[in-house]
């Protein structure tokens, strides 16, 4: 059973290429960039942006671009945009249904917070602690430093050239403003 959707690795795939500053990248290059739905994108950038953590940028040049540095933004940040603040675990207090019990459990047994509940409760606070303490810039340079030195130049190169043939289509229709559309 997975923890997370994979709507929080498509997510934080899809920022990782605006982690680079000054930069905002259209909504289809991502989705094509990481093989996914242009719809599903769309989604997953709404909770981004409702969670404030991208901008959309209107018009022809527009796109997405982070709301603020990427190493301000933690990966709890993404998790929490795209998941919610739902905890990890659900204590059903089955505790006080021991067949001992017939039914009528002891103070005792009820007593405080279950035991299990506080071992995941403390489990869960940890691992949100960790994942607050890696941010967006730290993960692309991590990613980075993985990656063969070609790869950064080659992203770049690709959304580059995405965004250079919407550039020439765009000129071809003001060259032509007769032709029917």
């Amino acid at each position: 059973m997975a923890l997370y959707s994979t709507s929080v690795e498509y997510g934080l795939h899809c920022l990782l290429p605006l982690c680079a500053p000054d930069i905002h990248l259209s909504s289809q290059d991502l989705a094509e960039f990481q093989g996914i739905s242009p719809a599903y994108l769309a989604k997953l950038f709404a909770s981004l942006k409702r969670a404030g953590l991208v901008e959309a940028l209107e018009g022809a040049g527009g796109g997405y671009r982070l709301a603020r540095p990427a190493a301000e933004i933690s990966v709890l940040d993404v998790i929490q945009a795209l998941e919610g603040d739902k905890p990890l675990f659900q204590c059903n207090e089955i505790r006080g249904k021991c067949a001992v019990f017939g039914g009528a459990p002891p103070a005792w047994a009820n007593k405080g917070r279950c035991s299990i509940h506080a071992v995941m409760l403390e489990a869960e606070q940890q691992m949100r602690q960790v994942l607050a303490g890696h941010s967006l810039a730290a993960l692309a340079e991590r990613v980075e430093r993985k990656a063969p030195a070609a790869f950064p130049a080659e992203v770049q190169a690709w959304f580059g050239a995405r965004k250079a043939g919407r550039g020439r289509t765009a000129a071809s229709r003001r060259i032509n403003p007769g032709e029917n559309r």
